[in-house]
Parts: structure tokens; C-alpha cells; sequence
């Protein structure tokens, strides 16, 4: 065993440089900041680029054109930089590049409280793109989880060519935890997929079945076009109706379809448990010391901890309520996922236990929500 003390930040960054980040661009911002400091000692002696942007804007501008260059990029933020990156969250859509993306969750709206975590960006992640594509949202537990979902985070971007968030939160990012890296289970990497020798290549061309097209880096051998505007399969623009639902389709199923290959979650389960808790996020930690707390009363829980948040793991979700008629769902927000939890769920009797007030939800607060509603 060997133990390395680290924060959730350091360990996003760790886990970017094994999975083969060598790109990385960001604006310094509380509470992410770390993520580039790691990032600046972690990337150079390797080859790679960590560069400061001038602002939020031209750190992700930055990594995109590094990504269709094909390096493997990260950004990181918080959630007004969210705001500010949007635009080219909708390029990243719409011409299916890589990139992960690290929102390190702070108290909103707007500047809100710097040094103060919330969940309030899990909607934004989901639907901050124009034209609503859907997009995949993992959110770490803990620091082992920011450092193997930071790593799982680059294998979709590189297999779904698309962008990837990683929706973390300040209390994980900045709280320091003993971590036996070498003692996680690690995926096996994955680079994004390239034609096959002697084919003729367009850009966004699908080979038979298959929903991802390949890719080859622009300034290489052959001729790579991109654009930001709706395109056909040779990357020129086009208005035909056909053509257009084709890759709006595609860029829709391709992420939606796969979704149970990447449904990350851990569940818990107490004999005669009457309750099942769904969380997510660093309220998951309280959620299990309820659960351990309780499992051998007579008045037991049982629980969901989602680590995949878009697109909704429907299965898993359906799997784990199927035996309980009462769910509460508990959020560091005014209630954002719980309507997915109710439109999945229509049959079960839904609550909600939200907190937006720059505190932790603490195992006492989950009791008290369930016994005494």
C-alpha cells in the first residue's frame, strides 16, 4: 500500500496526465484554481502544454483547436466560467470534439459565494448547450473518485467525441484524503478512432453501424474541414432538411443509446428498508454515514449514490426503486435532478431534501427528512 495525500483538485489533474491529457487550458478561478496549478508542475516535463488564458473564453477556445489538432485537452472552472464557456460547448456539440471539462461546483448565482460548494450547475451542464444535445455529466464522491472519473471522463470524450463534464464540488475539490492510487481499478485508455488505411476520409463521415465518426487532426495528411455551422458529412455547410436531421440525430442517440455502458453508481441495500436515498456528489457522504448508521436498526435505509448524472441512467435508477414506493432525493440545490428522478419514477412517492445556503447536508439533516419529514 502506498498512501499519497491528496485533494480532489490534485487528483482530477493526476488522473488527466494518465489517461493522456498533454493539453491543458484554464483562467484561474475559486475554487478550480488548483486544477491548473497541478497542471503547470504535471504537463510540461512530459511534452505537454499548460497554458493560462487571457480569460474563460480563450482558455476553451484554446483547447478545442488543441483537440482538433488531436492532443487530448481539459479545462477547468467554476460556474460562472460554465457561463462563459458555453458557446463553444455548443461548438464542441455540433462538431464532435473532445474535451473534458471540470466544473468545480461553487455557492451561485452569479459570483455567488467563492469559498462556498453547491450543486447548483447540474441542469446548466445538461442543457447549457444551443439546441439541447445531450452531453455526459459524471460527479465524483470523493478524491479516488475524481482521480478514476477524470480518467473514465477522457475515455467518452475520446470514444463519443464529444465533451465530457466532470461536475465536481468545492468541499471534494479542496478537501485533502489519503489515496492508495495504485490500488484503484484503472481503465483501460481509449483514443479516439482513426480511418482505416487506404479509405477515403470525410470529416464526419460514419462507417457502416457505427455512430462516431473518425478522426484525423486538422494540419495532418489529408484535408479536414470544421466548422461550427451545421454541416454534412464532407464538413461543408449545408440547409438540406435530410442531411441535417441525419447528424442531429446522430449527435442525439449516439450519446443517449450508450448510456448503460457508462452508468457509474454504487448502491447499498438494507434488508426491510422501507426508503431508498438517492444522491450524488459530496451529499452522498453523508447519505452513506446515514446508511451505515442505520443499517442494523430497525429502521434501516437503503441507497443510490449516482455517479453518472446525464444522460440519466434511467436503468440503473428503475433497478434500484423497484422494491421501495418511497424515494427521497437529496441535492445541494433548490431541487434540479429530482425531476428526472419523477419523470423515471412516475408511480413512487418522490421527496426532496435541498439546501443552497453554503452548508454542507449533514447525516443529522437526512434523519430528521425521513423520520419526521
Amino acid at each position: 500500500m502506498s498512501l499519497t495525500l491528496l485533494e480532489g483538485n490534485e487528483a482530477v489533474a493526476r488522473g488527466a496526465v494518465a489517461a493522456g491529457c498533454r493539453f491543458f487550458a484554464g483562467y484561474p478561478i475559486t475554487p478550480a484554481t488548483t486544477i491548473l496549478n497541478a497542471m503547470l508542475s504535471l504537463l510540461p516535463p512530459l511534452g505537454g502544454v499548460c497554458l493560462q488564458g487571457e480569460d474563460e473564453i480563450a482558455s476553451i477556445g484554446a483547447c478545442l483547436g488543441a483537440s482538433m489538432a488531436g492532443l487530448k485537452v481539459m479545462t477547468a472552472t467554476s460556474g460562472p466560467g460554465i457561463s462563459l464557456y458555453s458557446e463553444q460547448i455548443s461548438f464542441a456539440v455540433g462538431s464532435e470534439i473532445p474535451i473534458v471539462i471540470i466544473d468545480v461546483q461553487r455557492l451561485g448565482p452569479s459570483t455567488g459565494s467563492a469559498t462556498r460548494g453547491a450543486d447548483g450547475d447540474i441542469n446548466f451542464l445538461r442543457w447549457g448547450n444551443s439546441g439541447g444535445m445531450p452531453v455526459i455529466v459524471l460527479a465524483p464522491v470523493n478524491v479516488a473518485d475524481c482521480f478514476t472519473l477524470t480518467i473514465q471522463a477522457f475515455n467518452l470524450a475520446e470514444k463519443f467525441r464529444c465533451p465530457v463534464f466532470v461536475a465536481s464540488n468545492k468541499e471534494i475539490a479542496m478537501t485533502r484524503e489519503s489515496v492508495d492510487l495504485d490500488a484503484l481499478q484503472i481503465p483501460e485508455i481509449i483514443n479516439r478512432a482513426v480511418p482505416p488505411e487506404g479509405t477515403k476520409f470525410l470529416p464526419f463521415q460514419v462507417q457502416g453501424d457505427r455512430a462516431i465518426p473518425d478522426f484525423l487532426p486538422i494540419g495532418g495528411k489529408a484535408l479536414v474541414r470544421q466548422t461550427s455551422s451545421t454541416h454534412g458529412a464532407n464538413g461543408y455547410i449545408t440547409t438540406d432538411h435530410k442531411e441535417i436531421a441525419g447528424i442531429i440525430n446522430r449527435l442525439k442517440t449516439k450519446i443517449q443509446s450508450a448510456v448503460d455502458e457508462f452508468s457509474f453508481y454504487e448502491t447499498y441495500t438494507a434488508k426491510k428498508s422501507k426508503t431508498l436515498i438517492i444522491s450524488y456528489g459530496v451529499t452522498s457522504r453523508a447519505a452513506k454515514s446515514l446508511f451505515n448508521e442505520l443499517e442494523n436498526t430497525k429502521r434501516p435505509v437503503s441507497l443510490l449514490i449516482l455517479k453518472t448524472l446525464w444522460p440519466v441512467p434511467a436503468t440503473v435508477i428503475r433497478r434500484a426503486a423497484r422494491d421501495f414506493n418511497r424515494v427521497v432525493v437529496v441535492e445541494m440545490n433548490l431541487g434540479q435532478y429530482i425531476h428526472e428522478i419523477e419523470r423515471i419514477l412516475p408511480d413512487k412517492t418522490i421527496e426532496l431534501l435541498a439546501q443552497m445556503d453554503g452548508r454542507l447536508i449533514t447525516p443529522h439533516a437526512i434523519r430528521e427528512k425521513i423520520f419526521h419529514g
